[in-house]
């Protein structure tokens, strides 16, 4: 980004941003920073991706700016560019995906207060997968249709939410009593299977 000049750590102005990003947060998600080490590495490893819209393997600060502004986040993008900004390090153009962890953990501990260390509570864990799933379950009736995760797809600009097929088969990859459409269980089993290797 042009004028930015990067630093190798945060700058020491990044917890104000970080402390006027809290107080524009009007009730940010917990499952903003999850409970599973495993799980959160996994979804930052596809967000980054999803914000690095050139596939360039780095996200500056506009391609940034622009994915917060899609997912309907109202922070001002010019406080949004300097954090970011703060994060990149010195020859880059753009954070790579450890500067994003950093730039995700610092703003989970703006938002929520320091991480417990790693500490791993089930049943909050249990509630991470709830909300997510619940992301998905846009009816509420307890399960995620074909169409319900094409919608969703479709809204974070993956190429599977364009084919109904493609994403009647990712259904059909999890639903163990084939009634097409996958339960909560189902979600949670899917969840944990894509995780593990990571664990």
């Amino acid at each position: 980004m042009a004028g930015v000049v990067p630093s190798s750590t945060p700058s020491a102005a990044a917890p104000a941003r970080l402390a006027s990003l809290k107080s524009a947060a009007a009730r940010p998600s917990p499952s903003f920073r999850l409970r599973s080490s495993s799980l959160n590495s996994l979804r930052l490893r596809r967000v980054f991706d999803l914000f690095d819209h050139n596939g360039d393997g780095e996200i500056t600060a506009d391609e940034f700016c622009l994915a917060m502004d899609r997912l309907g986040l109202g922070a001002d993008p010019a406080e949004l560019c300097s954090l970011v900004a703060s994060f990149i390090q010195p020859g880059r153009l753009g954070l790579d995906f450890e500067d994003f962890c950093s730039l995700h953990l610092s703003l989970g501990d703006a938002l929520f207060g320091p991480a417990d260390g790693g500490a791993r509570d089930e049943a909050a864990e249990e509630e991470d997968m709830r909300e997510a799933f619940r992301v998905f379950d846009e009816d509420r009736d307890g399960y995620i249709s074909a169409k319900e995760l094409q919608t969703v797809l479709g809204k974070l600009g993956l190429a599977e939410g364009r084919c109904l097929n493609r994403v009647q088969e990712m259904i059909g990859s999890v639903d163990q009593d084939s009634d097409g459409r996958v339960d909560f269980f189902e979600f949670k089993g899917m969840m944990k299977t894509i995780a593990s290797p990571t664990s």
